[in-house]
């Protein structure tokens, strides 16, 4: 494949150079997967942007390497911004004060799942250096891959709100400690008074572009219209340049927009509704992130003999969601089936695990490498596994509808027209 795009480098010189291709080109390729498989088989889109991305991994038909780095870490980052900025947008400090219950669920499942993760791992004898950065990327789920599905189902009720908002939470748990440590973990002597700095950083780097970029959409809302498509233009910049700033001053670009939008929600209660233009040019961003996110875990050095490690982790981290919100479901609102579907609805791993994993490769290289070979092969299985996961458990809970029925390609000539 590289031999290929020698040969056609040479034969073909586009103006914006041969890299705008291969991707035009992949992202075409990943449309048009995503939308054949939900018109003929009912399947989610993520799947085939996916499926795209980490075929063109495997292949060596990318532009992009690992540690995800430059621009195509900024792309990845700024997908996953806009994705956590509407799920802070639908996350209500309100509901959490009058179902106090809801934030003891989350931070009951991110506790119980860190734990299963640690045991696991000693269970089967890995390094102890691992410990912390792998048990706590199996927290995380991927709030991107859940609305995607729920978008492409139409599903609407408690639990997909339930679980949009449990996702939001641990993600906003994962982002505040994995950069912490991930760069505690790479000093040779870190002690608990080194976390002070990076701690404060994060969180006020972070928390200080959240605000403003909150605030500067108030403000915009008062005098522009939220349907009108130069507001869409307006926030998709100001999401862009405070990706650019947070990660620029040391915090999180992805936490920032999540703040951002939890706070946006609280000064601006009113159901949100944005312009067409914006929902095209997020679609567009959340399919390159798809596909960078598969491509980049196919790409990595994978373990193939870590593959029993893989799937001791995909059940703990199940079963301990599965209790956890069980346990803690009395109380808050949701009856013992809501609380299965719910934590059924929670195994994707995407961008923000691998954002994660890119953080400790950068920043504790030492332990990036073998983090890596278990991570990525994990991510890119729980990427697809996750989405299925999560259609069945949203269709089961009642909230969104069967796949529709595989088109039939009728025989030329026949009838179509009705009785």
């Amino acid at each position: 494949m590289i031999d290929l795009m020698l040969n056609w480098s040479e034969w073909i010189k586009p103006s914006a150079g041969l890299p705008t291709v291969q991707w035009a080109l992949l992202l075409a390729l990943a449309a048009a997967a995503g939308h054949l498989l939900q018109r003929y088989l009912g399947l989610p889109k993520v799947l085939g942007y996916s499926a795209v991305g980490a075929l063109a991994g495997f292949s060596g038909y990318t532009t992009a390497s690992w540690p995800l780095d430059g621009i195509a870490q900024f792309m990845v980052e700024l997908g996953l911004s806009i994705v956590l900025f509407e799920a802070g947008g639908r996350l209500s400090l309100r509901w959490l004060r009058h179902n106090p219950m809801l934030l003891a669920q989350s931070l009951g499942e991110a506790l119980a799942t860190y734990l299963a993760a640690w045991w696991v791992l000693q269970l089967f004898g890995v390094d102890g250096a691992l410990h912390v950065p792998l048990a706590l990327l199996m927290v995380a789920t991927s709030p991107t891959v859940l609305m995607r599905v729920a978008s492409d189902l139409r599903a609407s009720g408690p639990v997909t709100d339930r679980v949009i908002t449990l996702a939001a939470l641990n993600t906003f748990y994962v982002l505040a400690l994995g950069g912490v440590m991930a760069r505690l973990l790479g000093r040779s002597q870190a002690t608990l008074a080194d976390a002070i700095y990076p701690v404060i950083l994060l969180v006020v780097a972070s928390v200080l572009v959240g605000a403003l970029l909150a605030y500067a959409l108030r403000k915009a809302l008062e005098i522009m219209s939220p349907t009108s498509e130069n507001t869409a233009v307006l926030q998709l910049s100001l999401i862009a340049a405070g990706t650019a700033l947070a990660a620029h001053f040391g915090g999180s670009a992805p936490l920032a927009a999540l703040l951002a939008g939890i706070l946006l929600k609280t000064l601006h209660p009113r159901p949100w509704s944005w312009p067409r233009q914006f929902g095209t040019a997020s679609a567009i961003l959340t399919i390159l992130m798809f596909v960078l996110v598969s491509m980049a875990a196919a790409q990595a050095p994978w373990d193939w003999e870590a593959w029993s490690l893989i799937a001791a982790l995909v059940l703990a981290r199940a079963l301990a969601k599965l209790g956890a919100i069980a346990l803690a479901g009395f109380g808050s609102g949701a009856s013992p089936k809501q609380a299965l579907w719910t934590a059924g609805a929670l195994w994707p791993l995407s961008a923000v695990a691998l954002l994660l994993v890119s953080q400790f490769a950068e920043f504790a290289p030492a332990i990036g490498q073998p983090v890596a070979a278990i991570a990525l092969p994990l991510i890119l299985f729980m990427e697809v596994l996750g989405a299925l996961m999560a259609m069945l458990a949203l269709q089961r809970a009642g909230e969104a509808g069967r796949p529709p029925a595989i088109r039939r390609v009728k025989p030329e000539g026949e009838n179509t027209d009705a009785a």
